[in-house]
């Protein structure tokens, strides 16, 4: 199947080297390109979004947001479905999810809150948005984008010496489970690529692997950094791991979900239903004040309804899977 696609991006956004990943292991004919100061205001007004990237369609459709994309894509004959069918499908989905709304915080953290890395991608990305630009229009760019970095860290509530000591220590004990993984299979959840791979390529392409600061405390994770560099490289073979055991690094994850995630997740959702600007969730034993944001209740809900999709499938055994792990809250309608 030869179909055109373009991914309008950043190759410093986190979800645009998400959706890079995954559209190279689908088998459709795809090129990136930056967005720009030029070709901005054209693909805010045809996604009806600021948010970066953006997929222009076969069609002539211009759409936003990754999770959504990448079923899209599942539904288009790809060699590969990011989110398989049945239970193993309800890991995939519910890793992905805590990958998409909870790791950020940790991205935005490293990027904006240490000054090499603030200055490195503040000005690659001012390069990238208008590159016939001089130096002091890029350098307001620049100070533009650092300016909204800072007050991303302080509404995702990292910016406490506790919340910033307990979630770089969250990142290494991810990637130190991840590590450990690519040294007995080819991807974080078996031996083929699915959405929770793709974002983990998102996170370390555009951040972890990327920016000086977290780059340099990161390569001691070898098996990750050349995985890094060549995951997309896949050969068509493989299965996932089965369910309900799949991966340690599932497993770890899982885990990981049943902590301040699920803590936060659960503050934003009411603080929305109480239609307050603001709230605070106790995480890792502070008293954290966070900007309440829709998106992730938004997410949340495209999660239940997905994963209410593969129990009507007659998979009885997803619900009872998802209590046991302590996730029951996590569905809540």
């Amino acid at each position: 199947m030869t179909m055109d696609y373009t991914v309008y991006g950043s190759r410093f956004s986190y979800f645009s080297m998400k959706l890079d990943a995954a559209m190279a292991w689908t088998g459709l004919t795809y090129t990136f390109q930056s967005r720009t100061m030029e070709n901005r205001n054209l693909l805010e007004t045809r996604s009806g979004t600021g948010q970066i990237p953006v997929l222009h369609t076969p069609e002539n459709w211009m759409i936003a947001d990754t999770t959504p994309l990448l079923h899209l894509l599942d539904g288009r004959n790809c060699r590969v479905r990011m989110f398989p069918d049945g239970p193993i499908g309800a890991i995939v989905a519910l890793i992905e999810e805590w990958l998409d709304e909870w790791l950020p915080r940790l991205a935005v953290h490293y990027r904006w809150q240490y000054p090499a890395s603030t200055a490195f991608a503040s000005q690659g990305i001012a390069q990238d948005n208008a590159p016939g630009a001089d130096p002091d229009a890029r350098g307001m760019i620049a100070a533009t984008i650092t300016s909204w970095g800072q007050r991303a860290c302080r509404a995702t509530g990292i910016t406490s010496e506790i919340q910033i000591q307990q979630g770089e220590q969250e990142l290494d004990r991810l990637l130190a489970a991840l590590d450990e993984q690519l040294g007995r299979t080819r991807y974080a959840l078996g031996d083929r690529p699915c959405a929770v791979d793709a974002v983990l390529l998102g996170g370390l392409r555009a951040h972890f692997l990327l920016d000086p600061d977290p780059r340099q405390r990161f390569q001691k994770y070898s098996r990750v950094s050349a995985w890094a560099e060549s995951a997309t490289n896949w050969d068509g073979n493989g299965d996932l791991a089965p369910f309900p055991d799949s991966t340690p690094f599932a497993r770890h994850i899982i885990s990981e979900m049943v902590g301040p995630y699920l803590t936060f997740i659960n503050a934003n959702r009411t603080a929305i239903r109480n239609d307050k600007k603001s709230f605070e969730a106790v995480v890792y034993d502070e008293n954290v004040s966070y900007k309440t944001r829709y998106y992730p209740e938004q997410s949340r809900q495209m999660l239940v309804r997905h994963l209410d999709s593969l129990r009507s499938e007659g998979s009885h055994e997803i619900s009872a899977w998802i209590k046991e792990q302590g996730l029951g809250k996590l569905l809540v309608q």
